[in-house]
């Protein structure tokens, strides 16, 4: 990664983008369609124009999601890559998250699918040349029912090659097994049907695989459940079948050791076969360019194998980013300190808290109660309101208007010192409303091959000027740009965090002051700079006086008297007035603004 201005950011912005979408031009959205019918996006899509347009918005690092090859049902055969059951598939285009082969590329994805791995080495160095870093995903609880490798080096054998099938569990196997029982596909639920119905020489209600594997999910059933990962198998991590591992443990302490003493404790420690094998898939893709990786569904995996496999990731790069999918708050710690990640979801808590005053069912109050639940750890937990799990903002299924993300984005990407992910098409309003086939509207696709309405009109036909977007998309995506340039290049982000939402409440609690919990304010300072941030949430105009406790005023080291403070979003000025070491600012706050005011140097 080119890290010329690494100096001057503040903190990581991520963007990511579900590669097969992005830069498609087609509008038909036929729902199942083929990809000659709906299109795709490819890795030439990324222009150098288009990485400029990216990073422009303050992102530093891109998340290509569904780069590995995955299942796909388009054929092709004249490649020497077999054809994919949609009996075991998701929808048309494939589950990025089962994975058929980690040391190449999927084939839709490149102009010559005979070129593919070339096609994104060339993506990796037009990024970096754009000053941003590459993020993939790695699956590692789950690989596809078909997994085969064709590109995988010779010294490497396939997941399962070796495996003794004929035993439940053991600690080499790559996968568990249901012995004695052959694979059933899940009986159908709602009507559902392979392709929508269409006929197909594979989807035949059939997918020979003897014994049968357990399922990604955990199902230990030779027939899953239709809503299982059946696409998917579930990998051996050493875990026995009754949860006790068959691996060393961390010794007491290892939470405060550095990357080199765990590298070493797993150099002297014979681990599972599995192991071995992401690291090998790390180290390819490293080696290959790629400067991070996003870990699907990390807590399912034993934090020691993170901690082997991270270790091993920052001996040879140190600045990796690594990003775990992790939802359970009670092993948030354990990942960080001793799986050695550098950033998890915060989902369980910020997220949810955040859409839940969104909606307008949560006061605002639960924003500072996520936040002090983390506040130890609150430099490594990633912030987004969109991602490709999530509904859509503007969706009616969440707060069906994109507006409604302007004040949770200031709140998300400023309130901490945590780096934000933005997904793309949220910055001009996608709304998700698209159903393509497998899966349901509100969050856009990722099973199917499909045109994303409002991207579509920001890409112009890949001149990526936004000339073809409403006043209104053009607007946001304004907005965004200045909020996340704030969070990447302000110097207070990298500073302390004070809540002021608690003390407006009391202070405001008895008089005639339009304070109340659909607003919420905080303070971000270090030395050399001063904010105040207020964000309104409701639709109504607010009139208030902010106040500035004493404590803080004597952290700032503010004498009585008053100072002006610059709003960056807006670019007027408000005056802060310090009396008796309280400080004070009147201000009225429209439907969703927020004010970033940043203290003026005298």
């Amino acid at each position: 990664m080119n890290n010329s201005s690494k100096e001057d950011r503040a903190k990581p912005v991520v963007y990511q983008v579900f590669t097969r979408l992005f830069g498609n031009t087609n509008t038909t959205n036929k729902p199942w369609g083929t990809l000659d019918e709906n299109g795709v996006g490819k890795f030439s899509d990324f222009t150098k124009l288009a990485l400029g347009e990216i990073k422009d918005l303050g992102v530093s690092h891109v998340w290509y999601t569904g780069v590995p090859h995955h299942d796909v049902i388009t054929d092709y055969t004249e490649y020497g890559i077999s054809n994919d059951d949609p009996d075991v598939v998701k929808g048309r285009a494939g589950s990025p998250y089962a994975v058929k082969d980690y040391y190449t590329v999927n084939p839709d994805l490149a102009d010559d699918p005979a070129n593919r791995l070339a096609e994104f080495e060339a993506l990796i160095q037009r990024t970096h040349d754009s000053g941003l870093g590459v993020i993939i995903d790695i699956v590692p609880n789950h690989v596809a029912r078909n997994y085969h490798s064709l590109a995988k080096p010779k010294s490497v054998s396939d997941f399962g090659e070796n495996d003794d099938v004929s035993v439940e569990y053991a600690r080499n196997n790559n996968f568990y097994y249901a012995v004695g029982q052959d694979f059933i596909v899940p009986a159908a639920e709602n009507g559902y049907r392979p392709l929508g119905g269409e006929a197909h020489p594979l989807a035949d209600g059939q997918f020979k695989e003897s014994p049968a594997k357990w399922t990604g999910n955990g199902s230990r059933k030779a027939q899953p459940n239709a809503n299982d990962w059946y696409e998917t198998v579930k990998v051996n991590y050493g875990v026995k079948p009754d949860g006790s591992y068959d691996f060393a443990t961390l010794p007491a302490g290892y939470a405060n050791k550095s990357i080199a003493e765990h590298a070493k404790f797993w150099a002297q420690k014979r681990v599972p076969d599995s192991w071995i094998k992401f690291r090998d898939i790390t180290q390819y893709w490293l080696a290959k360019g790629v400067d991070g990786f996003r870990y699907d569904m990390a807590e399912m995996v034993p934090v020691e194998f993170w901690s082997y496999l991270n270790s091993q990731i920052k001996q040879v790069n140190p600045d990796a980013f690594l990003l775990a999918e992790v939802y359970d708050p009670t092993k948030y710690r354990d990942y960080i300190n001793l799986g050695k990640m550098d950033y998890l979801y915060d989902k369980v808590g910020f997220y949810d808290s955040l859409k839940g005053v969104m909606q307008g069912t949560e006061p605002a109050s639960v924003i500072t109660k996520a936040q002090h639940q983390v506040a130890d750890i609150e430099q490594h937990m990633l912030h987004f309101l969109e991602n490709h799990d999530e509904q859509r903002i503007a969706s009616p299924e969440f707060a069906g208007s994109s507006e409604k993300g302007k004040p949770a984005m200031v709140v998300s990407a400023l309130i901490s010192r945590s780096p934000t992910l933005l997904y793309f098409g949220q910055e001009v309003g996608e709304d998700g409303s698209e159903n393509m086939g497998f899966g349901s509207a509100s969050r856009t696709t990722i099973f199917d091959y499909a045109g994303v309405p409002a991207h579509q009109r920001w890409m112009n036909h890949g001149q990526f000027d936004g000339a073809l977007l409403t006043p209104d998309e053009k607007a946001l995506r304004a907005y965004y740009r200045r909020v996340l340039n704030i969070s990447a290049g302000q110097s207070a982000m990298n500073g302390q965090y004070a809540d002021l939402h608690q003390v407006n409440l009391e202070q405001h609690s008895s008089e005639r002051s339009e304070y109340d919990e659909t607003l919420y304010s905080f303070s971000r300072f270090s030395d050399a700079q001063k904010m105040l941030i207020a964000s309104n949430f409701s639709d109504d105009n607010k009139h208030f006086t902010l106040v500035v406790p004493k404590h803080l005023i004597t952290q700032w080291s503010l004498p009585d008297g008053q100072y002006a403070m610059q709003d960056l979003l807006s670019g007027q000025k408000l005056n802060i007035v310090v009396e008796n070491q309280e400080g004070h600012v009147s201000m009225m706050l429209g439907s969703l603004q927020s004010v970033v005011l940043s203290l003026v140097e005298s």
